[in-house]
Order: structure tokens, then sequence, then C-alpha cells
């Protein structure tokens, strides 16, 4: 596996390029395009993605040992991070439009001031998780752990859609 270790890129196109067998260690993208990039067994030990733009990007087939990402006002589109266990990642001011998050592990995650319009929440533990000034989420309180997960009280209310209740 060919390692990286606390590199740094900046404003980098690495769009639509083949990662296979990488080890990122401490890495740091700032300002990159990673559209349409393929991970493949790669690993991410505490990488941040910073004002970064990634559209189609499965994080699914990334090796789980040490896994742990963050993103600062990044725009995702159409990822996927389903199966994962992302405990501790952030998803800081950011445009995450159109991702999945099925069964995955997004415990003490941060959600802070992101807009998640069309995101997918399915099976997921977001446990003390943090959606204070996140909005567009939709998240179903029956089919999501959500024990001490922390929300702007207005757009707290939209985890009452499903249930069809009117609020005056």
């Amino acid at each position: 596996m060919e390692k990286f270790e606390e590199e740094r890129y900046v404003k980098s196109d690495f769009s639509k390029q083949v990662w296979r067998d990488k080890n990122f260690v401490e890495c740091h993208f700032i300002g990159c395009n990673l559209s349409l990039t393929k991970i493949q067994r790669c690993r991410f030990q505490n990488v941040q993605f910073e004002e970064c733009k990634l559209m189609g990007v499965s994080f699914c087939d990334v090796e789980p040992l040490l896994l742990e990402l963050h993103f600062l006002r990044c725009g995702l589109k159409m990822c996927n991070f389903s199966d994962l266990a992302l405990k501790g990642s952030s998803f800081i001011e950011c445009q995450v439009f159109e991702t999945h998050f099925s069964n995955t592990n997004l415990s003490k995650a941060d959600f802070s001031g992101s807009d998640l319009r069309g995101s997918l929440f399915h099976h997921t533990n977001l446990q003390e998780a943090n959606f204070v000034d996140a909005v567009n989420f939709q998240i179903s309180p029956t089919t999501n752990k959500l024990k001490k997960a922390q929300f702007s009280v207005t757009e707290a209310l939209s985890l009452l859609d499903e249930f069809g209740i009117i609020l005056s």
C-alpha cells in the first residue's frame, strides 16, 4: 500500500482518477477537485478536506481501520458513505446534497452549519451528533438512532414530518 503522510494538497485536480491501495495519514486537501474519483481499498486516517469539491465519490470501499474524515466548507454531491464507521467525523458548513448515509455510524459527528438537501439517513447511528444550524435534513426518528443528538429548535421540527403532525 502506497503511503502518504502529512501531505498537503492545494488546488489539485484529482477528478476522475482511480485511487487504489493508498494510505493517507494526517493529510490535508485544500480547494481540490475530487469529483468522480474512484476510491478502492484506500485508508484515510485523520484526513481533512477543506473547500473541496467531491461529486459522485463513493467511500464504501475504503479500509475501515482507523477511518477518520473531516470536511470543512466542502461541496459533496451524490457521495456514498454507507456501511462505514465515521464516529466523530465532521461535515462543517458543507453542502451535502443527495448523499447516502445508510447503516453508517455517525455518532458524535458534526454537521453544524451544513445544508443536507436530499441526503439519506437510514438505519444510521446519529447519537450525540451535532446538527446545530444545519438545514434541509430529512431524518426519521423511527429508523435512525438520535439519542442526545443536537438540533436547532426551528430545524428540529422537521423530525416530525413523517408523522404528518401540523404545528400552529
